[in-house]
């Protein structure tokens, strides 16, 4: 038995209320507070633990988005593309194949990509389409936190931002959340609310409401590590990839090498610019969601930056000379800890099958090479708790099985599911639903018609998007999807 000690029951101050409160402004929650606004709703909270939005883009320095595009077309719309039409006027913020080139085949583009990682399609297993430019942009994390502020302050008519306010606990009358009480500077207090969006990434609400949640007990997933990423300046990434073409085997040695001398998997990745690189890493094992290995990822890191530092400028003189440490991303990369188990639980048969769903709210292209990286419907289901009451839970924390959810975790679904969030949000309060009987096909006409966000079956969806996926066979033209199709389990298919 654990030793307890009983908090003295004390009232507490009510901070605020509002009609839409967002806990975390991340990459979900940031977009759900944004797609409230412009879905009309006036009255909006956003909560957020650190003085920025963005979570893991801008703090964990996940500083790219990939496949945001199937053959030649752009299925990760919305906001997710706004982040980047924002900051391409800014020198140097972006770097990524355009729209206008994404899916050709020629082969002097699909050469000038190939050093940047995910801008090329991935291949390698039986039945892949041909190499095709992809749209996966690299840009800037604080030119990205500058402009996620920005967009909130083109709403500050109808969002409250709380930065340096962490959500702590849900308020409940019955099952009903009612709001959340938060802690910050000035002590506990709470925020009062129609509706309720976690937007925490590792359901730091939802799971004390009583709505059904899992663990992550796959050691297998690449959302059982963690990370903290950081950043080397003084490189020259085009020698870099030019030494790995001449020396193929000496680039397999490195790579292994640097996971030996760290004592964990790390390995450097492209930027925004030519002369700066990331180097993105893998704690085995881990929940981000628990002290000791949230400490252990941190110190673990930066214990062994110099040791890797000091190898790249001696393997790769030619590449990292002049390397030096340019900064340490402020917050740990977080991928996955406690997922919702809601209305519906996603599982690799979406992608193997391309199921359909009336609740669609996003059509995303992911990375799966069951269906080749093709879209997949993410319906409104996988968001909804079960038996709880006026609570929404996009990101990263979303209702997926331990397979599907290292394909569902990634910074585009958190966006999409979060925007999709926010206008059912809007909806519910505008008409006086809940977000359980919410109408979600005046959600999907809002998506679709309004905020650039294209859907299955939807009039405001240009056409075309359907016929490319039925013409390709919605990417179930692989021998993966094949076998899926003859009944094989697809727990094998975890590896892939």
């Amino acid at each position: 038995m654990k030793e307890t000690y009983t908090e003295l029951v004390q009232p507490i101050e009510i901070y605020d209320s509002c009609d839409v409160l967002v806990v975390g402004s991340g990459a979900a929650g940031h977009s759900a507070a944004i797609a409230a606004a412009r879905a009309g709703c006036k009255n909006i909270v956003l909560m957020e633990r650190y003085g920025y939005s963005g979570g893991d883009v801008t703090g964990g320095y996940v500083i790219m988005v990939p496949n945001l595009s199937w053959y030649d077309k752009s299925f990760v719309r919305g906001l997710q593309e706004e982040w980047f039409t924002r900051l391409e006027p800014i020198p140097g913020a972006v770097r990524g194949p355009s729209l206008k080139d994404i899916g050709s085949q020629d082969p002097v583009l699909i050469d000038a990509w190939q050093s940047i990682h995910d801008c090329v399609s991935r291949g390698g297993f039986e039945g892949a389409k041909p190499s095709c430019l992809v749209r996966a942009v690299y840009y800037e994390p604080n030119q990205l936190k500058i402009e996620m502020d920005k967009m909130l302050l083109e709403h500050k008519d109808s969002i409250r931002v709380m930065y340096h306010s962490w959500g702590a606990r849900p308020i409940m009358e019955g099952n009903t959340i009612k709001g959340v009480a938060f802690e910050s500077k000035e002590g506990r207090k709470a925020v009062m609310a129609k509706v309720v969006i976690d937007a925490t990434g590792d359901g730091d609400i939802f799971r004390q409401t009583g709505a059904p949640y899992c663990s992550l007990a796959d050691g297998e997933c690449r959302s059982s590590t963690t990370a903290l990423v950081w950043r080397i300046a003084g490189i020259d990434w085009d020698q870099f990839e030019a030494w790995k073409r001449r020396s193929p085997k000496a680039a397999g040695a490195l790579r292994e090498r640097l996971s030996k001398i760290a004592g964990f998997r790390c390995l450097p990745l492209p930027t925004n610019q030519n002369d700066m690189c990331w180097m993105n890493n893998w704690h085995p094992d881990m929940d981000c969601a628990t002290v000791a290995d949230q400490t252990k990822t941190e110190i673990g890191t930066r214990d062994t930056i110099r040791e890797v530092l000091a190898y790249l400028k001696e393997a790769v003189p030619v590449a990292f000379r002049n390397a030096y440490l340019y900064d340490i991303a402020p917050q740990l990369g977080y991928r996955c800890s406690c997922r919702l188990k809601g209305e519906y639980v996603m599982s690799a048969n979406d992608f193997a099958f391309a199921r359909q769903h009336e609740d669609v709210i996003a059509w995303h292209s992911t990375i799966c090479q069951i269906n080749d990286c093709g879209p997949v419907e993410i319906p409104y289901r996988a968001i909804l708790p079960q038996k709880v009451e006026g609570l929404l839970c996009p990101g990263r924390h979303l209702s997926a099985d331990n397979v599907a959810i290292d394909w569902l975790n990634l910074i585009p679904q958190c966006v999409g599911t979060g925007q999709a969030a926010g206008v059912a949000a809007a909806v519910a309060v505008a008409d006086g639903a809940t977000v359980r009987n919410v109408n979600i096909k005046k959600v999907q006409d809002i998506l679709a018609g309004e905020q650039d966000v294209p859907l299955p079956r939807n009039e405001h969806t240009d056409p075309s998007y359907t016929a490319l996926c039925e013409e390709h066979q919605y990417g179930l033209y692989t021998n993966l999807a094949r076998q899926a199709a003859q009944g094989d389990s697809l727990d094998a298919y975890r590896q892939h």
